[in-house]
Order: structure tokens, then sequence, then C-alpha cells
């Protein structure tokens, strides 16, 4: 089963290799229509009905989501919680793409609708030592099914491997998360995400020392094993070991580049390829659900934390 709805993307073909392509710079109401987000969740009161009564009781304390397009369910949620639109979802870049210079890369549906998410590259761009490119980018998902808070975070994408990895905000998080409990406001979302350069510069700063940060083959060891061992089911995933410690030692996309080569930068992406690319997962939608919102994206970022010790 996909957990792709649909997908749409400008200019290259996305880092997970799906969707339909789009001109770049497509109108707002064009993106909608190719990324299957041209819908919007409808609410319905919850009845039920006991073997007593034959006519059907509301529960009033919850509401059924469900789409306007296909009438397909998409949860019970409670009475409180605040429906934010796939639409919405888009246009919180709209001023974005004009006032500084964002464009919309990719955007889709995943979970038939209980996740939507968009994309956008910003005018952040780095290389680390001379080749290796790392371009800024900034997500906006949202879920419907009590999963997902509404989420804003900058990314990097890695151009010589596509792999993506959550940039730290200046208070120290990875995103800025807005509970469904409260109304979605994208205007205190862009103040709080602060637009500026200066969460990249740092991320930059970041990249650049561990990219001149060597690692020994035992430190290289101890930090994968660190990362991916259980100490309170006494679980150490070998088979993902061998694969991220293979990506690190020459078989990973850019690992011979002189920024990764024998070093903490080096080891860091191989984290994030075994994640994004190569990691177990029932299909390729499956990794991006994951890579960006779930098991996935917290391993990168317990990567990103325990690369970042190295150099304190």
């Amino acid at each position: 089963m996909h957990l792709v709805e649909s997908i749409a993307y400008a200019n290259a073909t996305p880092w997970h290799g799906l969707g339909n392509n789009l001109s770049a710079k497509s109108p707002i109401a064009v993106w909608a229509k190719q990324a299957g987000m041209n819908w919007k969740i409808q609410e319905s009161p919850v009845y039920f009905q006991t073997n007593k009564d034959k006519d059907h009781i509301s529960f009033d304390e919850q509401k059924v989501l469900y789409r306007s397009d296909t009438g397909a369910a998409l949860s019970i949620v409670s009475q409180r919680f605040q429906v934010v639109q796939p639409r919405e979802v888009l246009e919180f870049y709209r001023d974005l793409t004009k006032a500084h210079g964002f464009i919309l890369e990719t955007a889709g549906v995943l979970k038939g609708g209980r996740k939507v998410w968009a994309l956008a590259k910003t005018n952040m761009s780095s290389s680390i030592k001379g080749s290796d490119v790392m371009n800024g980018y900034l997500l906006l998902a949202t879920g419907c099914d009590g999963t997902l808070a509404t989420t804003a975070q900058f990314t990097s994408i890695r151009v010589v491997c596509n792999n993506t990895l959550a940039i730290a905000l200046k208070n120290g998080g990875h995103a800025v998360k807005v509970p469904h409990s409260t109304t979605f406001d994208p205007k205190a979302v862009k103040q709080q995400l602060g637009l500026s350069s200066a969460s990249w510069t740092d991320f930059i700063y970041q990249m650049k020392k561990l990219s001149e940060r060597k690692v020994k083959n035992n430190e290289a060891e101890a930090f994968v094993s660190s990362l991916l061992t259980d100490p309170t089911a006494k679980f150490t995933n070998e088979r993902a070991i061998k694969q991220i410690l293979e990506l690190y030692d020459g078989h990973g996309r850019g690992a011979d580049l002189a920024s990764s080569k024998g070093t903490a930068f080096g080891l860091l992406n191989a984290v994030t390829e075994f994640v994004d690319h190569e990691r177990r997962a029932r299909s390729t939608d499956y990794r991006l659900d994951s890579a960006w919102f779930g098991t996935g994206a917290n391993l990168k970022n317990g990567a990103l934390d325990q690369a970042i010790a190295l150099i304190a």
C-alpha cells in the first residue's frame, strides 16, 4: 500500500524520486491540483447506535474529518481539534516566494490525506570544502489524524547525495510546532522561525567544523553503535551499523570528497544517507514519512547531536 496520494515537483526530480513535474514558479492553484491538494477537510458529528435504540445518538465530544472530494474518512478527533487545510500549507509560501525569493519545489499528500506538506528552496546555499554544496529549504507539514502537529522547519539538502537534515533554530529546537488545539497563525510561525540567515550561518559553521574533525575507525564504530543501541531493550541493530559504516567508508554518495573522507561530516552524512535512501522500508513513501516526521528524523537528529559533541 502506498502512503503517497500524490506529489508535484518543479525543477530537478526531488530526493524521494516521486511526483508530477511542474514548470518552475507555477501558480499556487496549479500546485494544488498537481500535488493533489485541491480539496478541503470537512467535519461531521460522530453518531453511534446501541442494541436498544433504533435511532443514532450523537457523541458530542468528537467529530469525524473527511475529504470533500472523495468523502473518504480521515480520522476521528476531539471537538477542540483545529483543522489546517491543504491549501493553507501552500498559501504559507505565497509571500515568501515574492518577498524572500523562495521557490516552491515539491508538495504532496501522504496517507490518503492524513498528512500534507510542501517544501520550498530558500536563497541560502553554501559549500563545504569547495565542491560539497548544501542548499537550505523550508518545510511545512500538517496532519489531521493526531500524529503530527503543524510543523515548520528549515532543512538542508546536500546536492551530491540528496541527503536531508533538519537545521536547529535559534531556540535550540529543530522546528516550530503548532498543536491542533490552537489556531494556526502563519505570520506568528514565520516570526518564530526567523527568516534571517542566522540559523543557516550557524549550521554551515558547524558543518565546516565537522568536515575538519578527523575521525578514527574506532571512533566511527563507537559513534554508530551508540546511535543504534537501545540500552533499555539491550538491542543493537548490527545490520544497520554495518550499512552505515560501509557508506562512511567510501560507499556513500560523496563519501570520497575532501569534506567527508575520514571526517565527522562524512560520518553524519552516512547516517542521513542510510535513513533517506538505504534503510529498510515498505516503500519509498514510507521512507519519506519516516525521514521527515518519524523514527528516521529522530535518528538523524540524534546523529547531528552526537556529531556536534565531537567538536564541542
